[in-house]
């Protein structure tokens, strides 16, 4: 998969070691709504330790005697760590949560609320990371590094584990896009692996946009979105958006083609052409998928307000929030320099 040059790589990083122990990756969910308190839905707050997601869903669904498809979650969370989130399941199922508990599963507060909870009903995570074994000098690279972050923010690549072991999934994904849907494959394998390959096409943007120094250049043709939400809009003259972008009110973004993407002009559409055709692709190429492949945009860069870090006994502890979407890897990619990204899923 196309390799991500680091907004730091001339500043030196901590390395040390992630996930030695359960307790060194914490993750909590950030709903994006309160519970009403009121419905025919249970809403389950639950903390769980060393369990991926689609086995702990499987059991919550076993140990409350429903089908898996009626638990709702807002997001699958990492396997080796402790994490909190929002899980719905029918109101019927409360004379049996006391089954909930035990073997990695902890129930800490329930509610009620009109809905039940589906995919991307989060506005992002708070993460609590240790790492573990840095040098003697980690804490002061570790500063400089995200100083830096904090000043120009990070660019908002997909971590690797977006696209498969070894790439096989984005691997499988342009396989399509190039010869056409394989009817072999499920559903779920097939929306997977294009929105695999999309996630490629737009690290390989993001990636030669920062080699060509205009990651924090607006041009004419841009297509910017509201910061940190909102509309998006085409540049029409940068003296005017690039004040507006320097201020954090808008964002510069990138292309996750497809049929309906919203198109940009100028210089940037001839760049995302450009390598279409490197990869020996065309906008027909997305078409025929149906809904699979509607297209859209994601940010650029991501700006992250509660960056933190502070020194333990046993390492180095970093606090932050990301937005629904965006990768702790690819921070702490940026911090340790390590060489192969570990696994966060």
């Amino acid at each position: 998969m196309t390799p991500t040059p680091l907004l730091t790589a001339d500043l030196p990083g901590t390395g040390g070691r992630l996930k030695a122990e359960l307790d060194d990756f914490e993750v909590e969910e950030i709903p994006a709504y309160e519970p009403s308190g009121d419905g025919p839905h249970l809403y389950l707050w639950i903390e769980k330790r060393d369990l991926g997601g689609e086995f702990f869903l499987r059991q919550v669904a076993q140990r409350l005697g429903i089908r898996p498809g009626d638990v709702g979650t807002a997001g699958i969370k990492d396997r080796r760590a402790v994490t909190r989130q929002w899980v719905s399941v029918p109101a019927e199922t409360e004379p049996r949560l006391g089954s909930l508990d035990g073997d990695g599963i902890r129930m800490l507060k329930t509610t009620r609320h009109g809905n039940k909870l589906k995919p991307g009903h989060l506005r992002g995570n708070r993460f609590r990371i240790l790492i573990r074994d840095v040098g003697t000098d980690g804490l002061a690279r570790c500063e400089s590094i995200l100083g830096r972050i904090r000043t120009h923010g990070l660019p908002n690549y997909y971590g690797s584990q977006r696209f498969g072991r070894n790439g096989e999934t984005a691997t499988l994904g342009f396989r399509q896009l190039r010869e056409g849907p394989d009817r072999r494959l499920s559903p779920f394998l097939r929306k997977l692996s294009l929105s695999a390959a999309q996630s490629d096409l737009f690290n390989d943007y993001l990636s030669r946009r920062l080699t060509d120094g205009l990651l924090r250049t607006v041009m004419v043709g841009d297509v910017l979105g509201k910061w940190p939400a909102g509309g998006m809009f085409t540049c029409m003259d940068a003296t005017v958006d690039q004040p507006r972008f320097d201020a954090r009110e808008v964002v510069s973004t990138g292309p996750m083609f497809g049929r309906k993407m919203f198109p940009a002009g100028g210089i940037p559409a001839e760049r995302e052409a450009a390598l279409l055709r490197d990869r020996q692709l065309t906008p027909d190429s997305f078409r025929g998928f149906g809904q699979l492949l509607d297209g859209t945009r994601r940010h650029n860069l991501v700006y992250i307000n509660d960056l933190e870090v502070a020194s333990e006994d046993t390492g180095l502890r970093l606090s932050f929030s990301l937005p629904s979407g965006c990768y702790a890897t690819v921070l702490l990619r940026e911090v340790m320099k390590w060489d192969a990204e570990p696994d966060e899923a």
